[in-house]
């Protein structure tokens, strides 16, 4: 898979901004604030129909603006494709070749995409909220259709949620119910399978970067989740056990007006060695685990479809120390995959430029193709 070109047309600061990326690294270059980022969230919206940093749609329109677009032409096992996105009114719409995309499979159809930015470095210190998008944009590169899953389970918990703050009879809640634990047992089954396939990778990348004996371990395991063993429970188990919980602690989330129970309030647990990473790690170890769980992501990905994914690095250098940069350039230079990155110092990247890189200035939402 490689992304040949891209296209952005009043995509947050972006008024017509076209690109070639190199097939192997492409570097923006710009002070804070300039638009850079916003060169990325553009690709991880177009590869992934989700927002890398936006709470709602319309904030990726320009402002004064009614619509934003953003478009890519990939090369997939020998083909080309056009895929893109637009927002009109609030409402996003996919492309493929031109048409309207008949579904996620259409669209997607190989296309995939691991960002990092520096955000996900202090997810071991965060919220449990925190992880658990981590998390899940980790699950939706492995299993595409995680996204409508996920989407169907915010719908019925949405729904549940309004009933118990409105203090609806118990009778009401009955139909959500079975959705919410139905849904709920397939992003768990989702979790847990992609968790399982990165967990020695994890370990075994840990052990290169983050300079202490203590092996890194990932815990995942629902809470109030009575009755199973979740590691073996089947999908069937797991939707019994949830409707089981929903319903124990149903008085309990009347009289609160949430549901408490749930992948939507699971946390993933790092360990180093016996102890939580949490409350132990340092500064430094804490970052070597993300850095660990994105180059597991990478590999597993390799491994499971065949190609390496689309790289985004979001200004990631300049919040590591230089043993572990210097580790991640090397790694980007020596992966064969393709990266799209930006800095605010080109020095902090160049180990993992090459050759055929291509380099872009930003400023202001003008982006112009400049020497190395």
């Amino acid at each position: 898979m490689k992304l040949l070109s891209l296209s952005y047309e009043n995509f947050r600061n972006l008024a017509q901004v076209t690109l070639e990326p190199s097939a192997h690294t492409t570097v923006a270059v710009g002070e804070n604030g300039q638009g850079k980022t916003n060169l990325l969230e553009g690709v991880y919206f177009l590869a992934t129909l989700k927002a890398l940093r936006a709470s709602k749609l319309l904030e990726l329109v320009r402002f004064g603006q009614t619509f934003s677009r953003v478009s890519g032409r990939f090369s997939l096992g020998g083909a080309e494709r056009e895929i893109a996105v637009e927002i009109r009114n609030g409402v996003r719409t996919a492309f493929v070749d031109g048409k309207r995309a008949q579904s996620l499979e259409s669209y997607f159809g190989g296309v995939s995409v691991v960002a990092f930015t520096p955000d996900d470095l202090s997810v071991v210190k965060g919220s449990p909220e925190g992880r658990r998008t981590f998390l899940d944009r980790a699950v939706f590169n492995r299993f595409p259709a995680f996204l409508d899953e996920s989407r169907e389970y915010q719908r019925a918990l949405k729904s549940r949620n309004r009933l118990l703050k409105d203090r609806a009879p118990f009778a009401h809640l009955s139909a959500w119910d079975a959705t919410v634990a139905k849904v709920g047992a397939r992003l768990w089954v989702r979790r847990r399978a992609l968790l399982g396939e990165l967990a020695t990778g994890v370990v075994e990348a840990f052990s290169r970067i983050g300079r202490t004996e203590a092996p890194a371990q990932l815990l995942y395991a629902p809470e109030r989740l009575a009755g199973v063993d979740f590691a073996t429970a089947s999908e069937e188990q797991l939707m019994h056990a949830l409707a089981a919980g929903l319903d124990a602690r149903l008085q309990r989330d009347w009289e609160r007006g949430f549901t408490s129970v749930g992948p939507h309030v699971d946390d993933v647990e790092l360990k180093l060695g016996e102890h939580s990473a949490r409350a132990y790690a340092s500064q430094g170890q804490s970052r070597a685990l993300v850095l660990a769980w994105k180059v597991a992501e990478i590999e597993n990905l390799q491994r499971t479809s065949g190609f390496l994914p689309l790289l985004l690095l979001d200004d990631v250098s300049s919040e590591l120390d230089p043993e572990r940069n210097a580790f991640l350039m090397q790694y980007l230079a020596n992966s064969g995959a393709q990266v799209l990155l930006t800095t605010t110092d080109a020095q902090l990247v160049r180990s993992a430029a090459g050759a055929d890189t291509r380099w872009y200035k930003v400023k202001t939402g003008l982006v112009e193709a400049v020497d190395g």
